[in-house]
């Protein structure tokens, strides 16, 4: 299995978390990509620090100004990119960005339940769809027509937590909103993996492990068991292993099929 190979890659929600983790790794690698696109709300912001810091240091990294639930700031995301890339076109996309809000299922409301859904499953379908052209245009100019990420992939970040079967850390946390947004992801993550494949494009579900991030928390006793690292170098391996058979699959970050 050799190490994952691109000539580009867009990550979302880059600026903190499993995101920054993948951004990292991407940047050190032996061979890196020749551009690598970090996604995050607000680029001069202080929670992007890390991510400004990076880039001083690496000048293949473009941080993009990207909001996943604003057509318009999605627009603009494409045009930057198209116009760095120019006659190159996009060979992953890691819909990375990612809310959740701990609601039990007796208090879960309307606003919670729009707000997480707009953005972990409408903001990977406009995402993927704003930048289909990009990474048609990859899948062109790759030699061959077998399915791998180093052609051209679109990679949803999803949960087990999101898996109707194995309900994972039910009783840890609830977050009924989050869950529903994932099952949903992943079914959109189907779709695509149908509706693009004609078009020389692998779309994959990946489940990150437990990780230990802002957004998981927790006490001593209840904290993730994976650091970032571990997580992103499993994913990294995962995705340079891809072919045909396994689009519109759902894997998590050791290559184990997830059930649905």
């Amino acid at each position: 299995m050799g190490e994952l190979c691109v000539h580009s890659v867009l990550v979302t929600g880059a600026n903190r978390g499993i995101g920054l983790g993948l951004v990292r790794h991407f940047l050190g690698m032996p061979n890196p990509p020749k551009w690598v696109f970090a996604g995050c709300r607000d680029p001069k912001g202080q929670r992007a620090q890390e991510l400004q810091n990076l880039a001083s240091k690496h000048p293949n990294l473009v941080i993009i100004p990207l909001e996943v639930t604003d057509p318009a700031s999605i627009k603009a995301a494409v045009a930057r990119v198209g116009e760095q890339l120019g006659a190159s076109g996009l060979n992953l996309l890691i819909n990375n960005a990612g809310i959740a809000k701990p609601n039990p299922l007796d208090n879960e409301t309307l606003e919670n339940m729009i707000c997480t859904y707009t953005t972990n499953t409408i903001g990977p379908l406009l995402l993927s769809q704003a930048f289909l052209p990009l990474l048609k245009k990859a899948a062109q100019g790759s030699p061959g027509s077998a399915l791998s990420c180093s052609k051209a992939a679109i990679v949803n970040m999803s949960s087990s937590a999101g898996s109707i079967e194995e309900v994972f850390l039910w009783h840890y946390g609830q977050v009924v909103s989050y869950r529903c947004s994932k099952a949903a992801l992943n079914m959109l993550t189907k779709c695509q993996s149908l509706g693009y494949r004609e078009h020389g494009i692998l779309c994959i579900a990946l489940h990150p492990g437990w990780v230990q991030t802002d957004m998981t928390g927790g006490s001593e006793s209840t904290r993730a068991p994976l650091t970032v690292d571990e997580s992103v170098q499993g994913m990294l391996k995962v995705l340079s292993s891809l072919s045909e058979k396994d689009t519109g699959t759902f894997l998590n970050w050791e290559g184990k099929v997830v059930p649905w």
